[in-house]
C-alpha cells in the first residue's frame, strides 16, 4: 500500500489525476504525521487541521469535476511562522508579538500557493525573528533533528525542514537571510533553494533588507521547480520583485549537466575546516557530476570571509526589527538576540555603508567568477547536526552561529541562487548537504544540476526515521 506521506508533490498530483488517491486522504495522512512527530521533534507552532480538511474537500471536488485550480491543487504545504498567512497568527517565534489581531493578509508566496489550490496544514517553528542558524525560541522551545532528536534541526527554517523530512507535507515555505533554508536542509536531509533575490516576492519587507530571501523546502529538486513555478512571480507589494521568469522551471529540469562548467571548492581555499565525512560525501557527488558530463575544475572563488560585514548588516537588521519594543517586551527576547540587537544599535551609518561596500565588491568578484564557471559547488555545511538547544557546537570556540556557517551567508550578500542537496550521511547517520551556487538569475541551472543528482541517485528523497521512534 502506498504511504502518502512518503510521496513527493509531483507524485501526489499524478495520483490525483489518475484517481489513485485524493486530496482529503493525502491531507489526513500529512496531519496525522504532523501530530505524531510533534511531541518529539517540535516542528510546528500550530496545526490547522479543520481548515486544511475543508480546503482538501474543496480541492477533491474540483478534481472530481476535472477542474483543478492550479499547479498544486490539493497538495499539503506548511509555512514558516515568519510569513503572513491569512487566518493564522504570525508570531515569528517571539513572546513580544501579540497574537491578537486581524491576521487577514497573505504574504505574496503564501497567496500564490493559495491561488494554486495548496492545502495549508500548519505553521512551522522559527527562532525569534529568524535571527540564528538553529531553531529554538522562548515562544516554542527547541526544534529537533528528524534523524536524531538529541541534535538540532538547524535554522532558522528548522521546523519546515523537519516537517518535510518526516512527511508532514511534501512542500514548505522557508526564509533565508544567511543560510536559513540551506542550513536545516543540510542537517535534515532535504532539498532547499534560496532563489535569486527578488525572484520570490517578500511582504512585509524584511528588516534584514536585501539579505532576506523566500524559498522552497522540498523532498527533491523537481518539487522545488514546481513550487518555484507557483511562487516565483512578481507582487506589487514588493518594490524589489523581479519580473516573471522566461518560462517554467519544470521545463528546464531534464537538461542535465553535460557541458556545464563546474568549479568545485572543497574549503573556500582552505578557509574552512570541513569534517572528513562531509568532504568525502561532497567529493563523491562532484565526481558523479563529472561522470554525467560536467567539466569539473577544483578551484576557489576570489572570496575572503565577509563575516564582519555580514554581522554589521545582520545585527543592524535585528536592532531595527526590535526597535519598537518597550523594556518589558525586550526582557522577553532570546538573550542572544538581545545581545546582537544592542551591538547592531551601536553601528554608525558610515560603518553600515562600509559593510555595503564589502558586499558590492563581493558581488563583483562572484560575477566575474561566473564568467568562467556556470556553477560553484561547496559543502553546504562543514559539519553535520550538533546538539540541540545550542547556538554553536560545544567546544567549537565560536561565539555566534556564523562561525559554523561559512559556506552560506556569503551568497546572501551576493543575492545569488544557492541550493542544498542531500548527498549522503556521516558515520552516525546524520545527513550531509552539497551546495550548488549559480550567477544571479540562473536559478534554472541550480535546479537542473540538482535534479541531475537526484536522477543519478546521488541525492535521495528518502525519509529519515527519528532514533527514538
Amino acid at each position: 500500500m502506498t504511504e502518502l506521506t512518503e510521496l513527493t508533490a509531483v507524485r501526489l498530483l499524478e495520483g490525483y489525476r489518475k484517481g489513485e488517491w485524493g486530496p482529503v486522504e493525502a491531507t489526513r495522512a500529512a496531519l496525522e504525521r504532523a501530530e505524531a512527530i510533534q511531541p518529539e521533534v517540535n516542528a510546528f507552532v500550530r496545526l490547522t487541521a479543520e481548515e486544511a480538511l475543508d480546503q482538501a474537500r474543496e480541492s477533491e471536488e474540483r478534481w472530481r469535476r476535472g477542474e483543478p485550480r492550479g499547479l498544486l491543487d490539493g497538495v499539503p504545504v506548511t509555512v514558516k511562522d515568519i510569513l503572513l498567512q491569512r487566518g493564522a497568527p504570525t508570531l515569528r517565534g517571539s513572546k513580544a508579538v501579540d497574537p491578537a489581531g486581524r491576521w487577514d493578509e497573505d504574504a505574496p508566496s503564501v497567496a500564490r500557493l493559495r491561488e494554486h489550490g495548496a492545502v495549508f496544514i500548519g505553521k512551522t517553528t522559527t527562532p525569534e525573528f529568524g535571527w540564528k542558524g538553529v531553531t529554538d525560541s522562548p515562544l516554542s522551545g527547541i526544534t529537533r533533528n528528524p534523524c536524531d532528536p538529541s541534535r538540532t534541526a538547524g535554522g532558522s527554517s528548522g521546523g519546515s525542514a523537519a516537517a518535510v523530512a518526516l512527511g508532514a507535507g511534501p512542500l514548505s515555505l522557508g526564509t533565508d537571510g544567511g543560510g536559513s533554508v540551506r542550513i536545516p536542509a543540510s542537517f535534515c536531509g532535504i532539498f532547499a533553494l534560496k532563489p535569486t533575490y527578488g525572484r520570490v516576492p517578500l511582504y512585509p519587507a524584511s528588516a534584514f533588507g536585501t539579505l532576506a530571501h523566500v524559498g522552497p523546502m522540498t523532498r527533491d529538486a523537481a518539487d522545488a521547480a514546481l513550487m518555484m513555478d507557483v511562487i516565483g512571480h512578481p507582487d506589487s507589494r514588493d518594490w524589489s520583485a523581479l519580473s516573471a521568469p522566461a518560462g517554467p522551471y519544470t521545463d528546464g529540469l531534464a537538461g542535465g549537466v553535460r557541458g556545464l562548467r563546474v568549479a568545485y571548492s572543497p574549503s573556500l581555499g582552505g578557509q574552512v575546516a570541513v569534517r572528513p565525512a562531509v568532504a568525502r560525501a561532497v567529493r563523491r557527488a562532484v565526481e558523479r557530476l563529472a561522470e554525467l558530463g560536467a567539466y569539473v575544475t577544483e578551484t576557489d572563488p576570489d572570496l575572503t570571509d565577509p563575516v564582519e560585514a555580514f554581522h554589521t548588516l545582520w545585527f543592524s537588521g535585528a536592532a531595527r526589527v526590535t526597535q519598537h519594543l518597550g523594556p518589558h517586551q525586550r526582557e522577553l527576547l532570546d538573550p542572544g538576540l538581545r545581545e546582537i540587537c544592542a551591538r547592531g544599535a551601536r553601528y554608525s551609518a558610515l560603518e553600515y555603508l562600509a559593510a555595503v561596500d564589502v558586499r558590492m565588491d563581493l558581488g563583483r568578484r562572484m560575477g566575474r567568477f561566473h564568467d568562467t564557471y556556470d556553477l560553484l559547488v561547496t559543502p553546504t555545511m562543514p559539519l553535520t547536526a550538533f546538539e540541540a538547544g545550542a547556538e554553536v557546537p560545544k567546544g567549537s570556540g565560536h561565539r555566534r552561529w556564523t562561525g559554523w556557517t561559512p559556506f552560506t551567508y556569503p551568497f546572501n550578500m551576493t543575492q545569488q541562487p544557492a541550493a542544498s542537496v542531500p548527498v549522503g550521511t556521516d558515520e552516525e547517520g546524520l545527513p550531509i548537504g552539497l551546495q550548488l551556487v549559480a550567477a544571479r538569475h540562473r536559478d534554472d541551472l541550480v535546479l537542473r544540476a540538482a535534479h541531475a543528482l537526484y536522477e543519478a541517485r546521488v541525492a535521495s528523497a528518502g525519509r529519515p526515521t527519528p532514533s527514538g521512534s
